[in-house]
């Protein structure tokens, strides 16, 4: 508990200055995140942001600590082990979100649910820029469908802003994997290129993600899940040389519409609802309906 109670009494060096544009909402996920990865003794587990007029907070049940920030006077307060039974003051909001800034904590990333990334990937961010590395290593890949680098956190209240993402893949390839069959391409370069090049459009997307740019920069170790992918495949002329490797650099942008389903996303989702769609020739079909 010591560095935490140092980390505490070192706010008190920082000033007020803070981004006059950020939103109480988009900075309380922030601080969240950045607790919760910078402390785990302290926040054990990875939850949701609740709201109950005028609180923003988080419940940690394994430990019954109750973390806020009170939207009438933009003060952080804690509650439970070791602050005991009534609210505790931290300090206010701004000075938090000015103390990650100036310490570069690149796991605060306000637009970004990183709760569940890659070990080995590294964030960033300046302004509406994030950048996403793994800073010339490679991230161990286990599971494909879990490669979402900056997913948007799930929101409590509707907050009106639907946003449109677009992904520009600028270079990729792939290493540990050939064909022996003359002229063919290889498959699987193909098939990925084209899964990051889709189009998605988030309804009730939080503040912090209007007009945001990512930049990626990585390499990832994808040779678990393709060796089991062509493992029950009936694949012929496919040469595997571990490890699989996959490169990859590009930019993803944001940028705010009036209507997700007025665009031509590949899908749609509802940070609010968790409702999701799908584009089907044209028309939007709403999936598990």
């Amino acid at each position: 508990m010591k560095p935490f109670k140092l980390f505490l009494c070192a706010l008190a060096l920082f000033g007020n200055t803070h981004w006059a544009q950020a939103t109480i909402a988009s900075d309380s996920e922030k601080l969240f995140n950045w607790a919760e990865n910078t402390f785990p003794s302290v926040f054990p587990s990875r939850r949701a942001t609740q709201s109950i007029e005028p609180w923003l907070f988080r419940h940690y049940p394994e430990s019954n600590i109750y973390v806020g920030v009170n939207k009438s006077d933009n003060i952080v307060y804690a509650m439970g082990d070791p602050w005991g039974s009534n609210p505790t003051v931290i300090d206010s909001l701004s000075n938090l979100i000015n103390y990650i800034n100036n310490s570069g904590g690149s796991s605060a990333i306000a637009a970004c649910d990183t709760a569940n990334t890659l070990a080995g990937v590294n964030y960033s961010q300046s302004d509406n820029v994030v950048t996403v590395t793994t800073s010339g290593t490679c991230a161990v890949v286990a599971d494909l469908s879990n490669t979402n680098l900056c997913k948007i956190p799930e929101q409590t209240t509707a907050s009106g802003i639907s946003i449109l993402g677009s992904n520009n893949v600028t270079s990729s390839s792939i290493e540990g994997l050939s064909t022996t069959i003359p002229g063919l391409p290889n498959p699987f370069q193909a098939i990925v290129d084209a899964s990051a090049n889709v189009k998605h459009c988030t309804i009730n997307a939080p503040a912090a993600t209007a007009n945001l740019v990512v930049n990626s920069d990585l390499c990832l170790d994808i040779t678990t899940p393709l060796t089991a992918t062509l493992g029950s495949l009936p694949v012929t002329g496919i040469v595997v040389t571990p490890p699989v490797k996959y490169y990859t650099r590009g930019t993803y942008t944001n940028q705010v519409v009036a209507d997700c389903f007025a665009t031509d996303a590949t899908t749609i989702t509802d940070a609010f609802t968790g409702e999701a769609w799908v584009n089907q020739d044209g028309n939007f079909v709403k999936v598990g309906s």
